[in-house]
């Protein structure tokens, strides 16, 4: 009679607070027991403990981000497990979703598991059903005991409790640990109130920054139960913001987006604080802006600054009448602006809505009305009687707020700007009747109606949601992504038609080997193609992009067909 297989067993224990975990006998130990005891009954059928343990003491079973179940799946996924034993299933997890994860993982691995209080067969469908009810009612559970903590929470902070977390400069926790409230620590408490006097003083934080280092100041010194100690260090920018910003010093507590008066003294006064607050406001809407080079616009001269902030906030209204919210993202470290059909943000998605790039919309808005102005100006078509005697004055005006939009740029858009509406091949714009009336020194009214209000074409094109630019006057502007990974195409075939492998190619350009393949047959675009990348007139959708993610046609007919260039 051969020998049974040896199914190697390991126990998973858990529990969801540190509540006991000290004690010389706890929850873990006592699930281990039960655990060791079930796979010394299943002797018989060749179960056999391993001697690793995994416990993870004080971690919820909402996630599986747990040091000791990720140790066990390691072990399982390299073959040293085929049995798991708990003592419940929601030991093992408590979320539907995370259960079909690790289902999922042990199959492919070849391992089972069991739970010693709970009997069931998971080969079968009713057994299967048996164990998602268990973990419904876990979940259920997790779930309903989240939202009464959270209401707990909730119901405290409004009587002013102070319900945890990291203790603010200025405060200790009471001396009382069952009296849920702060204390004023009086060395702190200056520190706090000097650096809201810098502030006043200097409007600046990176100012307050410098001054509060020079005079020593900084942040507070903690000890954790280990004996670890943080802190102690000079302030920092973004320290010194959330100070400023904490509402805590004004003897609130804040839950969410609402402040409730709380049970510990105040530190700044309410004056200080108002003014302080007054200020963080307006340099938070203080345009940060950069000048647009050549290659941003494609011509010769300096070209109008382009801002990052949200300049048109208000003035942007799609063809539904949707107002365009501004947005941002980040990618790669970089932060990219964005003005968003409001029904994106709130209702999903949509296919008619609109994601534009800030900084492109402002510049063509800028450039926009800088040539609309000229135009005027050549046409005499500003004012709705012109008059041959005052006619040089208003040209000459108008011209002086072309130089300052120029100067200016997206900056001086919202004083400009009454409303914009973006259409499928147009922009509706509205001029604001009293910026330009003072501008020029003339009655209200006296503007002619063609000159505050008219339409300018413009060629969109979509990827997904977001749509490129391009108004029909606006000079071509060539890619300068596009033109580097051109003129690097030429030099890497040249290297490969001497008989260079790729591998020293990627190598002595510092890519990848993939890098090289995927950018190097841009060498073969056919003269017409590449005459236009280099003049900046190819098709908008004619993108790095779109050239290396598809795959080039040999043929120079088939490559100007497939890339719209027929009809350039």
């Amino acid at each position: 009679m051969s020998p049974l297989p040896q199914i190697r067993c390991a126990v998973y224990t858990r529990k969801s607070s540190d509540d006991g975990l000290d004690q010389e006998f706890n929850s873990l130990d006592a699930q281990f027991e039960a655990c060791t005891a079930y796979i010394a009954s299943q002797r018989h059928e060749g179960w056999r403990l391993l001697p690793s343990r995994y416990d993870d003491g004080g971690l919820s079973g909402g996630t599986l981000e747990r040091p000791a179940l990720q140790r066990l799946m390691a072990d399982i996924d390299a073959g040293r497990i085929g049995m798991i034993v708990v003592y419940k299933i929601d030991r093992l997890t408590r979320s539907l979703a995370d259960f079909a994860k690790l289902v999922e993982r042990l199959d492919a691995a070849g391992c089972s598991f069991v739970s010693v209080t709970q009997a069931f067969n998971t080969s079968s469908s009713m057994g299967r059903l048996t164990l998602n009810v268990l973990l419904s009612f876990a979940q259920f559970e997790r779930e309903v005991t989240a939202e009464r903590i959270r209401d707990k929470i909730t119901a405290s902070k409004k009587k002013g409790l102070w319900m945890g977390g990291t203790v603010p400069l200025g405060y200790d926790p009471h001396p009382d640990p069952l009296r849920r409230e702060l204390v004023v620590n009086s060395n702190e408490a200056t520190t706090v109130q000097t650096v809201f006097q810098l502030y006043t003083e200097l409007n600046s934080l990176r100012a307050v920054e410098d001054r509060a280092k020079l005079l020593g100041l900084t942040s507070k010194a903690r000890i954790s139960p280990q004996g670890k100690v943080t802190g102690g260090q000079s302030l920092s920018r973004g320290q010194i913001h959330y100070l400023l910003c904490n509402p805590v010093y004004r003897g609130l507590i804040r839950h969410k987006n609402t402040t409730y008066p709380g049970l510990h003294p105040a530190i700044i006064e309410e004056p200080l604080w108002d003014v302080v607050q007054a200020s963080l406001q307006q340099a938070s809407q203080r345009p940060r802006t950069h000048r647009a080079s050549t290659s941003d616009l494609g011509i010769g001269a300096p070209g109008p600054a382009i801002s990052s902030g949200a300049v048109l906030t208000g003035i942007l209204r799609d063809e539904t009448g949707d107002r365009l919210t501004p947005t941002h993202t980040l990618r790669h470290g970089r932060r990219f602006h964005y003005y968003v059909s409001n029904r994106l943000i709130s209702g999903g998605t949509d296919p008619t809505g609109w994601r534009l790039s800030a900084s492109a919309v402002e510049q063509t808005l800028a450039t926009v009305l800088i040539r609309h102005f000229e135009n005027a100006v050549k046409s005499h078509n500003i004012l709705t009687s012109p008059e041959a005697s005052t006619a040089g004055q208003i040209a000459q005006r108008l011209t002086a707020l072309v130089d300052d939009l120029r100067n200016k740029g997206a900056q001086k858009l919202p004083d400009l700007l009454a409303a914009v509406t973006i259409g499928p091949r147009h922009l509706q714009i509205t001029l604001c009747a009293k910026t330009l009336s003072e501008w020029l020194s003339v009655i209200p009214g006296a503007c002619a109606a063609g000159f505050l209000a008219f339409r300018t074409p413009f060629t969109i094109r979509r990827r997904g949601v977001e749509v490129r630019i391009a108004t029909g006057d606006l000079t071509p502007a060539p890619d300068p992504a596009l033109l580097r990974i051109l003129a690097q195409a030429h030099v890497w075939t040249e290297r490969l038609k001497t008989g260079m492998p790729l591998a020293d190619v990627a190598r002595a350009a510092g890519h990848s080997g993939a890098y090289i393949r995927t950018r190097a047959p841009l060498a073969f675009l056919s003269p017409n193609i590449q005459k236009h990348i280099l003049a900046g007139t190819q098709p908008p959708d004619l993108t790095l992009a779109r050239l290396v993610s598809s795959k080039i046609p040999l043929c120079w007919i088939e490559q100007e067909r497939l890339y719209g260039l027929t009809s350039y």
